[in-house]
């Protein structure tokens, strides 16, 4: 006979290693700390070897552990693939989806009901993140973040990434704005209002970059987040720098001006984040394809008419 570890301490095992802390693990397996303490403890002894180690007041995989967490996490994968094609037909679920605040008001929201309508058993719950780089703690079967890999190895470890959507900035305003202050070249906006967010630092700097100027001696007024510096936008009280094709409903709609469409500054993509343990439901994989789909008409919708 096999001779396994103990299976509920490794599928606590799996989550405090992913979430890289004993209280995210509680809390996405209804577990206490001290619960979750002992599973991981019983699976030490099992091992005969520590699989965290103490840094500061949080408790974090070895780098054994942590290849360790991704074996379990694909072989936990493997089995919920198997008890699923012999099970019964899916019902209707929650899908949990973490995405950053603009993204999800501008872009996804908005095409959700187009979703719904492909899969009316499937109840979509968006949850936002206040940056577009936020750790993932768990607590949703998809996540949706900006980035790139990294030469040191996946930006992601726990998670499968399916790119799904370019982006790039470009100028943006609102149209009362621009019928008082017009633009037609880069120059044009030289003794405007500069609308920037510290949560997008280097977005103005690249961008005048690409358009040839120095750096403005302009008034700059700055605000926390970047939906709010859109408001800002939308309400007229300067320029600012937005994403497409985030933006491109804005666009079409009147909302928001891009003057000088061709001048823009590509930006790292979109990619939805599946945690290796989720379970791979036809929702799921429905869900992700989707958002493929929506990714490839969005790039063709926001192409150089952004103006």
């Amino acid at each position: 006979m096999r001779h396994l570890p103990p299976l509920s301490a490794l599928r606590v095992f799996e989550v405090a290693a992913r979430t890289t802390s004993y209280v995210e693990a509680g809390r996405e397996l209804g577990l206490t700390h001290g619960a979750i303490s002992r599973q991981i403890a019983a699976l030490e002894t099992w091992l005969g070897q520590r699989l965290f180690v103490r840094v500061g007041r949080r408790m974090v995989a070895t780098p054994a552990a942590r290849a360790f967490a991704t074996e379990i996490s694909q072989a936990f994968d493997r089995m919920t693939t198997a008890a699923g094609a012999l099970g019964k037909l899916e019902a209707a679920r929650l899908l949990r989806v973490s995405a950053p605040t603009t993204f999800a008001m501008r872009w996804l929201i908005p095409r959700l009901s187009a979703f719904e309508a492909l899969r009316p058993e499937v109840e979509i719950s968006v949850t936002t993140a206040t940056t577009l780089h936020e750790e993932l703690r768990g607590g949703f079967d998809v996540a949706i973040r900006r980035g790139i890999g990294r030469q040191d190895g996946p930006a992601w470890p726990q998670h499968r990434a399916v790119h799904f959507l370019d982006e790039f900035d470009v100028l943006i305003a609102s149209a009362g704005l621009l019928r008082q202050h017009p633009v037609a070249r880069p120059e044009d906006i030289r003794g405007a209002v500069l609308l920037a967010s510290e949560t997008r630092p280097g977005d103005w700097a690249d961008w005048l970059t690409a358009a040839g100027l120095p750096q403005p001696r302009s008034r700059h007024r700055v605000f926390d987040h970047f939906f709010v510096t859109l408001q800002a936008v939308t309400d007229g009280m300067g320029f600012g720098i937005g994403p497409l094709p985030v933006l491109e409903r804005e666009v079409q709609l009147g909302r928001l001006v891009a003057p000088l469409p061709a001048i823009r500054v590509e930006r790292p993509g979109y990619h939805a984040l599946i945690p290796f343990d989720v379970d791979k439901s036809p929702s799921l994989e429905a869900f992700v394809e989707w958002l493929v789909d929506e990714g490839k008409s969005s790039a063709t919708g926001s192409g150089d008419g952004a103006g």
